[in-house]
């Protein structure tokens, strides 16, 4: 296997690996002990099935499931990531997985599907990175803090359809707002990350509104910074294991009319953070 980096603060591309070989005990640890390191691991021409991505993601931990999507037949963990011309993508923020969990994904595994010809990458951000780029004084104001993660507003587009509020209110029923602290150890590297993010944060408890709302704003410009981030373009059976811990990641919706089709399974690891 051979290991490049593809920016200096995130990401690294696998090379002369192949994932249909399996997966034994060094090969797991050695893809555990990467993702640390890099955040974000790249991987091209990996022509696995269903059952072959699962035991990749289990590789680090349990699964879990989604409540908002669709999935592979006979894999519920399996789920299925598609915009098309008549049902467009609606995240077009920089996110973390299902942060409105009480205890997020630890682990996601991406594997590109249907793929455009033109358009369509996906941009992560390292929320490493991004704490340590922080001034000391903002490090000490934000620990201790406490953020408001809430699934209603991430898919508030969809419940804001004919129907969409009927067909996932189970979803919401399910997924009252949830707090996580706004700076996190990684329980890994032992890292500080940041962990808030667009998508599914609405607040911080304990701030007036609109302290809140500016301090959030501030973090999510800095978190997206050019330096913090690195950038990849979809291929036909490439695949893209991420630390959804200590990074976002954002879609790039200019693809349009053409489909892109993903799968994902994510981890919820082995350990609360």
């Amino acid at each position: 296997m051979n290991v490049k980096r593809v920016a200096g603060a995130i990401g690294a591309e696998l090379q002369a690996i192949n994932l249909a070989d399996g997966i034994d005990g060094e090969l797991a640890a050695t893809l555990r002990a990467l993702l640390n390191e890099h955040e974000v691991l790249f991987l091209r021409d990996q022509a696995i099935s269903a059952a072959d991505q699962k035991a990749l993601a289990e590789v680090f931990g349990p699964l879990q499931t989604h409540p908002a999507y669709g999935t592979v037949e006979g894999f519920p963990e399996v789920m299925i990531l598609e915009s098309t011309r008549d049902n467009p993508s609606k995240i077009e923020v920089w996110h973390s997985d299902m942060t409105f969990r009480q205890h997020p994904p630890s682990v996601t595994v991406l594997r590109g599907i249907t793929i455009p010809e033109v358009g369509g990458d996906t941009l992560f951000a390292s929320m490493t990175a991004a704490y340590d780029g922080l001034s000391p004084g903002m490090q000490s104001y934000l620990e201790g803090l406490t953020a408001v993660h809430d699934f209603s507003h991430g898919f508030r587009e969809s419940l804001a359809e004919p129907g969409g509020r009927e067909r996932l209110a189970d979803a919401v029923a399910a997924n009252p707002p949830v707090r996580h602290p706004v700076v996190q150890t990684h329980p890994e590297t032992g890292k500080k990350v940041l962990f808030v993010n667009a998508l599914f944060t609405t607040h911080i408890d304990g701030l007036p509104p609109l302290e809140s709302a500016e301090v959030l704003q501030f973090l999510w410009r800095h978190a997206s910074l050019p330096e913090f981030t690195c950038r990849f373009s979809w291929t036909p059976d490439s695949l893209v294991l991420w630390d959804n811990r200590s990074t976002q990641h954002k879609p790039v919706n200019d693809f349009f009319p053409a489909t892109r089709r993903l799968h994902r399974v994510v981890s919820e690891g082995d350990q609360p953070y």
